[in-house]
């Protein structure tokens, strides 16, 4: 008897575990997402020759993980398990940032680093990612230390650290996602411009 009791306390427990993960719902993954009109690309650079190396770029420990991480207060952090990164956060910023310079630019001369540059750079472009989250007063927060380089003598040409907010049109994960992706446009459109101010100072290409 005690035989089968045991055995159907088994079998209870089984079916629970199931109805429980059968319950948990799956979880939703996103990616940044680069300009894609072809609208903002601005004139003044000839034949969009500018080659640009884009790298490395660092990011904080706290946001290289797979789940989308919010700020909950001044000292705390959200982490949404159920709402992930479909790679990784560093990779899929430096990707969409190339993507959008190459566009702004209009150029396709733009190399990851680090990485093998298959020509000659003009410029290089590092930064460091301070934050990169919606902080808890519904907007999209991208602030970052940067700076281009100068690829031949080694020196930094101009040194930044800037903050792009991006208002939230909701509260949904997406609409993080999306206000994340603006914040990071409105740093590619800054980088853009100061590329093309070095470039015509040293009388363009």
């Amino acid at each position: 008897m005690t035989k089968v009791l045991r055995q159907a306390g088994l079998l209870t427990l089984a079916l629970l575990l199931g109805v429980g993960c059968a319950t948990t719902p799956p979880a939703t993954f996103y990616t940044l997402r680069a300009l894609t009109d072809g609208s903002e690309a601005p004139g003044g650079i000839k034949g969009g020759s500018l080659a640009i190396g884009v790298g490395p770029i660092e990011f904080p420990d706290y946001l290289d993980r797979p789940q989308l991480v919010s700020r909950a207060g001044a000292h705390r952090l959200s982490v949404d398990e159920l709402h992930r990164w479909g790679g990784s956060l560093p990779e899929d910023f430096l990707r969409v940032l190339s993507e959008n310079l190459a566009q702004l630019l209009a150029t396709s001369r733009i190399v990851l680093l680090p990485g093998e540059a298959r020509f000659a750079l003009d410029y290089q472009l590092i930064a460091e990612v301070l934050a990169f989250e919606a902080d808890e007063g519904g907007a999209a927060v991208l602030r970052v230390r940067w700076a281009v380089l100068d690829p031949e003598q080694g020196g930094a040409l101009r040194v930044r650290e800037t903050s792009h907010r991006q208002p939230l049109a909701g509260s949904e994960p997406e609409d993080r996602v999306r206000g994340l992706s603006e914040a990071l446009a409105a740093f590619s459109r800054e980088v853009a411009a100061e590329l093309q101010s070095l470039s015509r100072a040293r009388g363009g290409r």
